[in-house]
């Protein structure tokens, strides 16, 4: 069990950024496409924030042409190139799944002062 945790400590991301749930967050991901890959860019809220040491994921919420639409990163995984904070949010939950049934001005989070 040790050993297992030895090669766990050894894959884990050392430039993670501090982020939490409320925060906006641009996140660069890889997209590979055939033999080609490219960066590419998911803005949106963190709603949620599961697991922890080398299996930690953060989903990231955004509203794209009307439509929600909501990812699952692996914080620790290749394909996340790195985490921007665009602005702090001040929330008074863990989860934000209750941003799923608002829209409009109702779906913002308020911004740490």
């Amino acid at each position: 069990m040790e050993a297992l945790k030895i090669i766990a400590q050894d894959s884990l991301k050392t430039e993670v950024p501090v982020f939490s749930i409320g925060d906006t967050v641009k996140v660069h991901v890889r997209i590979t496409e055939g033999e080609k890959s490219r960066v590419q860019l998911f803005e949106g809220t963190v709603i949620a924030k599961k697991h922890g040491g080398i299996h930690e994921t953060f989903t990231v919420r955004r509203v794209s042409y009307g439509v929600g639409v909501e990812r699952v990163f692996p914080l620790h995984g290749p394909s996340v190139e790195k985490v921007e904070i665009v602005r702090r949010g001040r929330v008074r939950r863990a989860k934000l799944y209750y941003l799923r049934d608002r829209v409009g001005k109702a779906a913002k989070v308020r911004t740490k002062i």
